[in-house]
This record gives C-alpha cells, structure tokens and sequence, in this order.
C-alpha cells in the first residue's frame, strides 16, 4: 500500500477537482482501486502503488486544466483517464484553450480530444477537409462552429450545408408538403448545429440574406461556389460519382469539409460509398487531408463509446463471408 501527496493552491481548484456530489473524483477511485482524500490543502491517495501512480498523474493533469481556465466533466475526465492508461499524459495540455467560436447562449465551441484537436487544425490548414468516424465524434458540428467562426471573421461570404437524402434504413414514402419541407427532414443536425451556433432568428436572418443555404446534395450540380465554406454531411451515403460531383463545385477562396461514418452506410446493397473511394483517391493531394475519429474521440453518454467498441469487436470476429 503506498500513499502519495498533492498540494492544492486554492480552495475552488479542489471543489472543481471533486466535481458535483464528487462525481469526478469517484470517476478516478473507481478506475484505479485507490482512495482520495481531501484534508485542507492537501489530497492523498492511498493503494496499490502502480495505480496511485496513474491517479496522480491523472489528478496533476486534470488541476493543470483547470489552472489554464477549462472545466472539468465526466468526459474529459475518462478521456485524461485514458491518455495517462496509454502513456500519453504529456498530451493532455494540448487540449486546454483553443475555444473555435461562441455560441448564441454564450457557450464556448472547443475540441474535447485530440482527434478533435487535429480535426480542427485541418480544417485550418486544408482547402478540403474529410472526418471519418463513429456517431457522437462531433464531426458535424466543429465543421459547423469552425464555418461560423470564418463567417463573423468575413473570411468568406457564405456558409453551404449538404447532405444526400438517404433514408436511414427504413422507407419513409411520400413526405407531405412543398419541396422544402420533403428534404427538411434530412438536414435537421445541420440546421440544429446552426442554431445553436447562431440562434434562430440570426440564423433566419442570413438564409434570407442568401448567405447561408442548406440543401440537398442534388442541388449542388452545375455549381461553382466560390468565397464558400461548403459542408457534406453523410457523406457516406454518397455514390463515387456524386462524391466526385460535390468535390468539383469548389471554387476561389473556399473551403469543404466532408464528414461521414463508413460504419454507418444507407446505400443500396451493391453501391460503392463515394466516402471510401474519396479517401483512398484523394490521400497523396496537397491541400486535402483525412482525419479519422475512433471511438475515443466520441462526447456523447460513455455508453455511445462502449456501444461503438462492442460492434467493432463483433466485426473483428465475424467470419469472412457472413454477410
């Protein structure tokens, strides 16, 4: 049994450390088998020296956060858990500051990971940007706050959200309505990652103005958008030759951002997903890179993490042939 000394500055670091009804300090008992103390300004934690070991390791990282300004939750609590567990603590300073935009509430935008982190860095760098990852990575919506953000910056006149109409897995039939109305129900997440961003009635102030436009992916043929941050949501549900007919409408001074999960495709059985062959196409061009989320990167409830791993881990182990 070893035990191990922290010190703490100030008084509010520890309350923040602990965490509501201790919920982030019973996170770090759980997982190591130690005990946490608090006595005035010290913390100790007593076990199996290893484990203490990586319990400091992860408390000192965490109080880092909080000195540089972050807050602390369940999810960034299991992540640092989990980089100190690979060896990687040293990293877990990348992911303070770095806020991309505001929301209308007022809330920060910032990478919670580091694939988040190298999702947005490419995003800065490259004139095409393609995220490919499981469900609750934050794919869609970084790409959105970062597209906002180079709109109040007047780094580009327009903001162009897309995605294929692909029913998921069930045939809706004919939707009621005008024509909008028919597609709205397929870009929803991009419409509510806008309001949050931006607030409804700001929101409905630009699309009228022109400056942002949300449709399907069938409106974008014969287009050329120029001084454009341009979106394709799903991208998975593309075919080869309208991935390649999205990609060829990029104009002057643009940007794209394609995002899509290959786990996750609605295609009829026998179509090929333009997502795929985009990747392996396009991997060796300057100005266009691929950044690929795992299950890690994932912000949602810890159950969505743990449901990605387990399919993953049924894929692994089905035979070959098994459809």
């Amino acid at each position: 049994m070893l035990e191990q000394t922290i010190n703490i500055d100030r008084m509010e670091q520890a309350v923040a450390l602990f965490g509501t009804f201790d919920e982030n300090i019973r996170l770090i008992q759980n997982e190591y088998l130690v005990s946490v103390v608090c006595r005035g300004s010290e913390l100790k934690i007593s076990g199996e020296a290893e484990n203490v070991a990586r319990a400091v390791k992860v408390i000192e990282s965490l109080l880092s956060l909080l000195n540089k300004g972050e807050a602390l939750s369940d999810q960034n609590v299991r992540y640092c858990m989990e980089l100190v567990n690979e060896g990687n603590e040293h990293r877990i300073e990348q992911l303070a500051g770095d806020c991309i935009c505001i929301t209308s509430k007022g809330r920060p935008v910032k990478p919670k990971t580091l694939g988040q982190k190298n999702y947005c860095a490419a995003i800065r760098g490259k004139t095409v940007t393609i995220g490919v990852g499981p469900a609750g990575t934050g794919k869609t919506y970084l790409a959105v706050a970062m597209a906002v953000a180079a709109f109040r910056a007047r780094e580009i006149n327009r903001i162009i959200l897309t995605r294929p109409a692909v029913e998921a897995g069930e045939k809706l039939g004919f939707l009621p309505g005008d024509l909008q109305s028919k597609v709205d129900p397929y870009l929803r997440p991009l419409y509510d990652a806008l309001f949050d961003m931006l607030g409804a009635e700001t929101y409905q102030k630009y699309v009228e103005r022109g400056n942002i436009e949300v449709a399907p992916l069938a409106y974008m043929r014969g287009r050329t958008l120029d001084d454009s941050f341009i979106i394709l949501d799903e991208a998975q549900n593309t075919t080869p030759e309208q991935m390649k007919m999205f990609l060829t409408r990029l104009g002057f001074n643009s940007k794209m951002v394609i995002t899509g999960d290959i786990t996750q495709i609605d295609l009829p059985g026998g179509i090929r997903s333009g997502l795929k062959d985009a990747v392996r196409i396009l991997r060796d061009i300057d100005g266009i890179e691929s950044v690929m989320f795992s299950a890690k990167d994932v912000v949602r409830n810890k159950l969505v993490q743990d449901i990605i791993r387990a399919y993953e881990s049924a894929g692994a182990k089905k035979p070959k042939g098994n459809a």
